[in-house]
């Protein structure tokens, strides 16, 4: 006579089964976390690059107009040239106080449902 095989209680099976759920689940969940922050991510890059365009040509435009107003191109660059001096200064001294906010903007957006 062969000795039977002891079947598993249907415990076993049960919590086998609720452990694979549990990962699909995972997956899944990362999966939809993942695929909304990168479309996040993707439209909010293609909303900053159509904001850096158009700031772009918009100081474009301002240059020439303080170029037309002083009577030279070197004139109305150099003082938009300056404009942006002083506004790069005030960003480095102020550069602690925006960091925490901006670090914690991408983190609730990591982990936005």
């Amino acid at each position: 006579m062969e000795p039977e095989k002891e079947t598993p209680p249907p415990i076993f099976d049960q919590l086998k089964e609720y452990a694979e759920t549990q990962i699909k689940l995972a997956k899944y969940d990362a999966i939809d976390r993942s695929s909304k922050f990168l479309a996040s991510f993707v439209t909010d890059m293609v909303v900053g690059v159509a904001f850096v365009l158009t700031f772009l040509f918009l100081s474009l435009a301002i240059a020439f107009g303080l170029s037309r107003l002083f009577g030279s191109y070197w004139a109305g660059f150099g003082c938009m040239a300056g404009l942006y001096l002083i506004i790069a200064i005030i960003i480095i001294m102020i550069k602690d106080r925006i960091q925490q906010p901006l670090i914690n903007i991408f983190i609730k957006k990591f982990f936005k449902d």
